[in-house]
């Protein structure tokens, strides 16, 4: 979707956006007063903004958008990206697509190499999390062999068939993945049949994640994906001894707290097998009859209630593997027109431009509150979105590839917050409350700077009142301040205006 209008009014943001408040009829209420106690240590983080790359057709090379996402990806500079080819695409992400037989295999990463060399390239010099997420269907047991299109470009949502692998012990599926590392990280691998096959790649991946959102793929159970993961572990690590694992990766962790309870308990696991991290997700999605201006209050009341989960998972994870990390590593919204997308006869209808600033607001606000909690790494979903798969997901617009408002956000936060930083405390009133339109994370970063991130829930100005404001740097993103990067002024006084949804950050000293 093409945001000119974004555009056209940039100029006018950067002067405007964040102008001081001479007199209160400039806002229909009086300014939220911030007020920051700096020697009040809360916290020190250890959460880490990141975001994932979703394989898609738009992302190969030759596309008109492909120059661009790529360097948008680039230019975030961030660790523990999450790179997933998936069940949507089998060509694009399966590289076996049919078993062996009569002594030849079918591995082939032609249509593989070129998106994941580009991904490996993009992010060379940071930490990645690799997930190639779909086990070859033909692992599993079915009724009737699964086809897959001939076109790599076309969506398939059946691919993923059966619920029982043909080897129940996870062995066949954890050498298939083994047998992908070995290809990016030593240069090939030995096939199934002694064939060995020469790939040239040494690429560093730290990071694997085992399977994505299990409980709907396959509907695995607890126990049959643990068996998996330890299988997939043992396989992986004879390539590489020091690779680290991600498990998990629910895409409903409110509703399924016995994978919590079974996958964290190490009696659960061979003997040997690390628990290095877990994996999560969280979308807001409205319902159909949500417009615009209810969303605003949907979206924000849904992360309240995920980060409600998110304290009871924790409560989990620090009684049974406390030494596991976290990383939430799809957190986004999910529109209620995507969910059918697939239906025949479905029309794409365009995306209001204020829905990208909503978005940002809430991954920004989550990112806030997961920093409290001590989260390990918070990940934006995802890269690439477009009609077809999910539109209201992407980063970037699919027109250009040029980041939207959720990837500058993305950027702002990971250049003006990281591990190390010390939150310190607000003041709240009788009832333990704070603002309820606005968040406030005030923090003491490691070079010394005094920061305050504000967010703006509301798609309406909002006043605001900071001690020590007036001659103030504020890097921002909003629905003035246009797609390249975040924007930055300089604050003229201690009270100022916030545009709806704006995502802030002041840096006072």
């Amino acid at each position: 979707m093409r945001r000119s209008s974004h555009l056209r009014i940039a100029a006018l943001g950067l002067l405007a956006i964040l102008a001081p408040v001479a007199s209160q009829s400039q806002s229909e209420a009086k300014p939220e007063p911030v007020e920051v106690l700096w020697d009040k240590t809360i916290r020190t983080t250890q959460s880490t903004p990141t975001l994932q790359v979703v394989v898609n057709p738009p992302l190969r090379r030759g596309t008109k958008i492909h120059d661009n996402a790529f360097s948008s990806l680039k230019d975030t500079q961030a660790d523990y990206v999450r790179y997933v080819p998936w069940l949507p695409y089998p060509r694009l992400g399966v590289a076996e697509l049919e078993p062996p037989k009569d002594g030849t295999t079918s591995w082939d990463f032609s249509l593989i190499d070129p998106m994941t060399v580009d991904f490996l390239e993009a992010t060379k010099g940071h930490s990645v999390i690799l997930n190639f997420s779909t086990i070859p269907q033909w692992m599993y047991k079915s009724e009737k062999p699964v086809s897959y299109p001939a076109d790599p470009n076309e969506p398939v949502w059946n691919y993923e068939q059966g619920t029982e692998l043909r080897d129940p012990s996870g062995q066949e599926a954890g050498e298939y993945f083994a047998r992908l590392l070995s290809w990016y990280t030593k240069g090939g691998f030995t096939d199934e049949l002694g064939k060995r096959h020469e790939s040239g790649f040494h690429y560093r991946i730290p990071y694997w994640e085992i399977l994505n959102e299990p409980e709907f793929e396959h509907q695995t159970t607890p126990e049959t994906y643990t068996t998996i993961y330890d299988a997939t572990v043992e396989a992986m690590r004879k390539v590489d001894p020091n690779m680290k694992f991600v498990g998990m990766a629910l895409a409903m962790p409110g509703t399924n707290p016995q994978y919590f309870e079974y996958f964290l308990n190490p009696k659960n696991h061979k003997p040997g097998i690390p628990l290095d991290f877990i994996s999560y997700h969280f979308y807001a999605v409205p319902t159909p009859d949500q417009g615009a201006e209810v969303q605003q209050y949907t979206f924000f009341a849904q992360a309240d209630g995920f980060l409600n989960t998110v304290r009871y998972i924790e409560s989990i994870r620090k009684r049974l593997a406390p030494e596991t990390r976290t990383t939430i590593d799809e957190i986004g919204a999910i529109s209620a027109e995507d969910l059918s997308q697939g239906e025949p006869g479905h029309v794409f209808q365009p995306i209001p431009s204020s829905y990208w600033s909503l978005t940002s607001a809430l991954y920004a606000y989550i990112f806030g509150e997961l920093n409290l909690m001590g989260i390990d790494v918070v990940g934006e979903s995802q890269l690439v979105g477009y009609p077809t798969q999910f539109p209201s997901v992407s980063m970037v617009d699919w027109e250009t590839g040029l980041p939207n408002p959720r990837l500058s956000t993305l950027k702002l936060l990971r250049e003006n917050f990281g591990p190390g930083d010390t939150i310190v405390q607000q003041p709240a009133d009788q009832f333990g409350h704070g603002h309820p339109y606005l968040y406030c994370m005030p923090v003491v970063t490691r070079d010394h700077k005094y920061r305050v991130l504000l967010i703006n829930k509301r798609n309406r100005p909002m006043s605001v009142t900071l001690k020590g404001a007036k001659g103030a740097r504020v890097d921002y993103v909003d629905q003035t301040a246009g797609l390249s990067s975040p924007a930055t002024s300089t604050i003229s006084g201690d009270t100022f205006e916030l545009s709806g949804l704006a995502v802030a950050v002041v840096t006072l000293k």
